[in-house]
């Protein structure tokens, strides 16, 4: 099964880029968007052979997720099963027979950190969540979470070492995350590769390649062997983000 995650940052404009297209030669069972800064209602997309779930965020034009699926899943939840986070659309999970497939925009601790406390609150409830669904069956967890894991993960470190995204808190919960028993496809695969998924609009950033690697898929160790191929996606454009992909 071929797995697609892009943060499109905004679906109504990256279709005017291309995106159809992108799709569709894509080719994916599964195709998990984040940032679709939508509303119920204000955009009709939907490809042959697939079903699409959504969850939207209470604020207009903000975050929101969805999935587009070639097959019928057991089940479909949105949130993570905490009020307090499940305002702001950023989760779909969808139950297959084999294992859950969960698409996920981590909250941005933004400029100066600000919202730090909120994103660890969140980083906790997503992990319990996660782990809860591990404990029947695999699982299967991508989209841009919001943190380079590793000094390999973005091109200037020393620079942004204590910037949002690069910070030792949120380092550190992905490192969590990860112990409770997932693994970075990519970095499984790519163990010395450095590849981003995310570049600023500022600087001639993505231009000059100075990016971050902030988009993933993570598996649990159940479903580790199953991983055939890994790729980041960076000759497409349409968003600051590109698309990544898992093969298993």
């Amino acid at each position: 099964m071929k797995f697609i995650s892009w943060n499109v940052n905004g679906l109504r404009a990256v279709c005017g880029k291309g995106f159809a297209d992108i799709f569709e030669e894509l080719d994916a069972d599964f195709v998990c968007l984040q940032e679709t800064k939508l509303q119920a209602g204000q955009i009709d997309l939907e490809f042959l052979g697939y079903r699409s779930y959504w969850n939207y965020a209470d604020k207009k034009g903000y975050s929101g997720t969805a999935i587009y699926t070639k097959h019928e899943p057991l089940s479909v939840s949105y949130g993570i099963g905490v009020d307090e986070h499940d305002h702001e659309g950023r989760c779909v999970t969808l139950e297959m027979p084999e294992f859950y497939l969960v698409c996920v925009y981590v909250p941005n601790s933004q400029d100066g950190l600000k919202r730090l406390d909120y994103r660890m609150q969140w980083e906790d409830a997503f992990r319990a969540y996660v782990s809860g669904l591990a404990a029947k069956k695999g699982v299967v967890i991508c989209g841009d979470m919001n943190v380079a894991h590793e000094e390999i993960d973005l091109k200037n470190p020393a620079t942004n070492h204590f910037n949002a995204g690069f910070s030792d808190e949120e380092r550190g919960k992905f490192t969590e995350l990860l112990a409770a028993g997932f693994c970075d496809t990519w970095r499984y695969q790519h163990p010395g590769e450095a590849k981003y998924s995310w570049w600023s609009y500022r600087m001639a950033a993505r231009e000059r390649n100075v990016g971050w690697r902030i988009d993933y898929f993570l598996v649990s160790e159940s479903l580790k062997d199953r991983i055939t191929g890994t790729e980041i996606h960076n000759e497409i454009f349409g968003s600051d983000h590109c698309p990544v992909e898992l093969c298993m």
